[in-house]
């Protein structure tokens, strides 16, 4: 695997030191990240490069998530809502 993320994800990492975000250190980070702001062609490469267990893992441990945004990732990789925690009632 490579350790640099490729330059068209840089818009997405705008907040952080983008040259130093190792793609195995920090990969439920840069998943979160995707997953969140993502286009079409961030999503692809994120599917090729980390496995889809860690992508669940995100979507269902993560609390940065809006709403919609969590749904629509727990209705795509077919995750019981109910263990997505930002869709529990203190969360929403």
């Amino acid at each position: 695997m490579q350790k640099k993320l490729p330059i068209f994800l840089k818009q997405y990492f705008w907040d952080v030191d983008f040259e130093k975000i190792d793609i195995e250190r920090s990969g439920s980070y840069v998943v979160y990240r995707i997953l969140d702001k993502g286009n079409d062609k961030a999503i692809r490469w994120m599917f090729k490069t980390y496995e889809k267990k860690l992508i669940k893992e995100v979507v269902t441990k993560r609390r940065g998530f809006n709403a919609k945004t969590a749904n629509f990732w727990a209705d795509f990789l077919n995750i019981d809502k109910r263990k997505v925690v930002c869709l529990q009632k203190p969360y929403l």
